[in-house]
C-alpha cells in the first residue's frame, strides 16, 4: 500500500452519533494547553480534520476526537474534538465515545466497577467515570466543565421566521434554546429539512446581532447549535432536535447541549438541587443529567453537570492518503 499518511482510529457511536477516535498518526500538536493546541491545529493542520470527517472517508454528520498527550500532570489524555463544522471547545458525546474506546482498547488502567479517566479539553478538565463489567464499558458519566445560562428571553429578527424568542446557554459550546411549536413546526423527522433550515437561519441572525462570547475565554464564541424543544417536553423530561452548523442534526442527545439545557432549566427554576433531567434526542436516544455542584463563571451562577450515556465500538481502521489521491482534504457534496 502506498500512502504518505497513516492515521489509526477506533470508531464508536454514542447513542447513535459517531465519534472517530484518532489513536495514532498525528503526533503531538504544539501548545501547552489543549486550548492552545486547538488554535494551532485550526491554523496549521485543519486539512487533517477535513481528511478525516469529509467524504469519502467521512460524511456530512461526522465527528471525531484526536487523542493527545495530557497537558496536566494528572491527566490521562488530551483531546481535540473535530467535526464537519470545525474544532469544538468540548464535545459530550465525543468524550463518552473516547472514554469507551480507551477502556475497551486497554489504553488506560481499567478497574471494575468504575474506571475514572481524566481528560484535558480546550474547554477545560473533564472527568469520565466509566461503568465497567467484564472489561466492557457499559456506560459513561461525564463530569463536564461548568455550564451557565448566558441570557433568557432574547428575541431576534430572523428572515422568513419573524421574531424568534430564545434562551442562550453554555455547556461547553453555546446553544440557542427555543420552543419548536412557537415556530409553527411539528416535532417530526418528516419535517427535518424545514427544522434544519430554521436552525441555520436562527444561528446566522444570532451571530450577526447577538453573538455570544464566553465570559472568561473569548476564544469560545458564536452560536453553531440551536436546540429545538419538543412542545410536549416537561421540566425533567425533554425531547429536542439539535440543528448544527453547517447543516445537520445531532443523532445523540448532545452532551454539551444537555449541559446547557440543564443550566437553563436551573436558571428558570424548572429543576432544583440535583434533580435528574432525562433528555431525549431526535432519534429517541437518551442522556441523563444532573447538577452535582454549583459554582460561578465570571459573575454568573453556574452548575457542574454530570451527563450519563452509552457508546459502542463500531470498528477500527487505518486511514490512508495516497499521494495521487485527488481529494487530499476530502470534499463536501
Amino acid at each position: 500500500m502506498r500512502s504518505n499518511t497513516i492515521i489509526s482510529a477506533i470508531d464508536t457511536h454514542t447513542e447513535g452519533m459517531p465519534t472517530r477516535v484518532i489513536t495514532g498518526g498525528v503526533g503531538t500538536i504544539p501548545g501547552d494547553t489543549m486550548a492552545a493546541r486547538r488554535v494551532y491545529f485550526a491554523e496549521h493542520l485543519d486539512g487533517l480534520r477535513k481528511l478525516l470527517v469529509n467524504e469519502p472517508r467521512g460524511h456530512a454528520s461526522m465527528s471525531g476526537a484526536i487523542l493527545q498527550p495530557a497537558t496536566t500532570e494528572d491527566g490521562h489524555y488530551g483531546v481535540l474534538f473535530i467535526e464537519v463544522s470545525g474544532l469544538l471547545p468540548m464535545c459530550g458525546h465525543g468524550t463518552i465515545g473516547v472514554a469507551t474506546a480507551l477502556v475497551e482498547a486497554g489504553m488506560v488502567p481499567v478497574t471494575e466497577p468504575v474506571t475514572e479517566i481524566r481528560l484535558d479539553t480546550p474547554a477545560g478538565r473533564v472527568v469520565a467515570s466509566v461503568a465497567v463489567s467484564g472489561g466492557h464499558a457499559d456506560s459513561v458519566t461525564l463530569r463536564n466543565v461548568p455550564a451557565y445560562c448566558d441570557s433568557l428571553d432574547n428575541e431576534v429578527e430572523v428572515p422568513g421566521l419573524g421574531r424568534v424568542r430564545y434562551d442562550m446557554a453554555y455547556g461547553g459550546n453555546f446553544y440557542a434554546i427555543t420552543d419548536l411549536g412557537k415556530l409553527g413546526l411539528p416535532f417530526d423527522r418528516a419535517h427535518k429539512d424545514r427544522i434544519l433550515d430554521a436552525g441555520l437561519r436562527i444561528m446566522t441572525a444570532i451571530n450577526e446581532f447577538q453573538r455570544p462570547v464566553h465570559l472568561t475565554d473569548e476564544r469560545i464564541a458564536d452560536c453553531k447549535h440551536v436546540l429545538f424543544l419538543d412542545p410536549a417536553s416537561e421540566p425533567a423530561h425533554t425531547r429536542h432536535a439539535m440543528a448544527i452548523h453547517p447543516g445537520w442534526f445531532d443523532r445523540s442527545p448532545c452532551g454539551t447541549g444537555t449541559s446547557a439545557l440543564l443550566a437553563r432549566q436551573h436558571a428558570r427554576g424548572f429543576l432544583t438541587d440535583d434533580q435528574v433531567l432525562q433528555n431525549d434526542s431526535f432519534i429517541s436516544t437518551t442522556f441523563y443529567a444532573r447538577a452535582v455542584e454549583t459554582t460561578t463563571v465570571g459573575d454568573r451562577p453556574a452548575i457542574v453537570p454530570a451527563i450519563t450515556g452509552r457508546a459502542w465500538l463500531t470498528g477500527t481502521a487505518n486511514y490512508l492518503l495516497d499521494p495521487t489521491d485527488p481529494f487530499p482534504e476530502g470534499f463536501v457534496f
